[in-house]
């Protein structure tokens, strides 16, 4: 590959604006496709987007290219879970210490303010309503059709799939007769729809501002994100089929009880919840695992098009902005050597990938079943009591994940399935609900921990 490649990124959303971004700032000319219209000037965001939670290892990648502060104006955050039972009673569960927070950001917000910010770099070039059709892996030749079914032909030296769950690119690497490219995609029983709560009359909030709300009823949830206009972003989660699901609510009477059962608290405060149920088709919630994610060294996958995960853990944004940092700190490392950056880029990012996506398919247990569970919320206590104490030999999982971002996911998911063997262990102390605080758990708990997990004080 020649030294200084022109690069071609297929797909302007959060991570491929990110990546034009940053490989600008090192001084490759940036041809940025994007097969919508600029949303900046139309609303195609409208009923399709899910807030998204930004946390440590996004803004990681952000203050890698200066712009945290920027991106931070517009964000809210989250300092704990608020959970609603059936009878309106609330639980709080704080996310971490010292006030560290998730922020809720608006998915075309935070997306529009990037594309801006590479489009105002002088080496990159955006090309909106330009839909990929096709691609000539041997001569990296793209033909794309734009919003007037004029085709484009266009070479690149190096061009990224950022074109999400169902990437085109990574369809058309799938085509090529003599590449083995493993590939799956898994529908999860859930789909979704988005619903919001309006702002109060004064543009207030009408719930709790600084908080991520769940309704967790076992089988499906509500959640809520704030917004900076005052309202909340809702998104229910439920099965697309089977007894409480959305192929068998159908009729306005039945959907109306469902929500008086099992939401009683939001139903005042969601806008035309009914209605907007009947009328919206949900949508669906899928995983991706792919390998390889390169081809011939000069075509590669990143974000969601490598590793679509579910978004029960927040990361899916962070996990492909983590991929563009790490992906320009191989390339600074490597000294501008492509070859050796995507080889290192794939080996490093593929396992922590998957990682991530199972970690993300097991938390929706948490989030709708375990998270209004009594015994859950203890365990969660003892856990937050011992990481004070022992915090070299203590990181509870989701911070590993969510406030850690120098720890790997792949070692998060190791570390945190030893945890959670000592924990299953922990609760079956006898009287364990009366004793928690004892002074013989914690030695128990240090015992245990001191022994079976050697790891984390390498990786801190």
């Amino acid at each position: 590959m020649i030294a200084n490649p022109a690069i071609t990124i297929n797909g302007a959303g959060p991570v491929g604006a990110l990546l034009a971004l940053m490989l600008a700032k090192r001084g490759y000319a940036i041809d940025l496709f994007e097969s919508r219209p600029d949303s900046r000037k139309t609303n195609i965001y409208q009923g399709k987007s899910i807030n998204l939670a930004l946390s440590d290892r996004g803004w990681k990648a952000l203050n890698a290219v200066g712009i945290d502060e920027e991106i931070r104006q517009q964000a809210i955050p989250m300092y704990c879970r608020v959970m609603h039972d059936t009878e309106g009673n609330l639980t709080k569960q704080h996310y971490g210490n010292n006030n560290q927070a998730i922020w809720s950001v608006s998915r075309a917000g935070i997306n529009e303010q990037l594309m801006t910010l590479a489009e105002q770099q002088n080496n990159v070039s955006l090309y909106f309503s330009h839909r990929l059709t096709q691609h000539d892996f041997e001569t990296n030749t793209a033909l794309y059709v734009d919003g007037k079914n004029h085709v484009k032909q266009h070479q690149t030296d190096l061009l990224f799939g950022a074109d999400g769950a169902f990437s085109k690119v990574r369809r058309l690497m799938q085509e090529l007769p003599r590449q083995r490219i493993s590939y799956s995609l898994e529908y999860m029983p859930q789909s979704y729809i988005e619903l919001t709560i309006p702002a109060g009359e004064n543009g207030e909030h009408l719930m709790e501002k600084n908080a991520l709300h769940i309704w967790p009823r076992k089988d499906f949830m509500l959640i809520a994100l704030p917004n900076a206009d005052g309202s909340f972003t809702c998104t229910l989660f439920m099965d697309h089929q089977g007894e409480n699901s959305f192929s068998a609510l159908t009729e306005h009477e039945t959907v109306a009880a469902f929500f008086q059962q099992h939401f009683a608290d939001a139903l005042p405060l969601l806008d035309n919840p009914i209605e907007e149920f009947l009328a919206k088709a949900p949508s669906p919630l899928c995983l991706v695992h792919v390998y390889p994610w390169l081809v011939n060294d000069q075509v590669a996958l990143i974000g969601d098009a490598a590793h679509a995960m579910v978004p029960f853990y927040g990361q899916g944004m962070n996990c492909g902005f983590e991929d563009c940092r790490v992906l320009c700190e191989l390339l600074d490392s490597f000294q501008g050597d492509w070859q050796q950056t995507l080889m290192a880029y794939q080996q490093e990012r593929k396992e922590n990938g998957d990682a991530i996506i199972e970690l993300a398919k097991r938390n929706f247990i948490e989030m709708s079943d375990f998270a209004g569970d009594e015994r859950f919320l203890l365990r969660k206590k003892i856990e937050a009591r011992f990481h004070q104490r022992y915090p070299d030999l203590w990181i509870p999982l989701y911070s590993m994940v969510t406030f850690s971002p120098n720890i790997p996911y792949k070692t998060a998911l190791e570390i945190g399935d030893i945890q959670a063997k000592i924990m299953d262990e922990i609760m079956h102390i006898e009287n364990i609900e009366q004793c928690w605080q004892d002074e013989s758990v914690m030695t128990t708990l240090y015992d245990m921990s001191r022994d079976r997990i050697p790891l984390i004080k390498q990786e801190v």
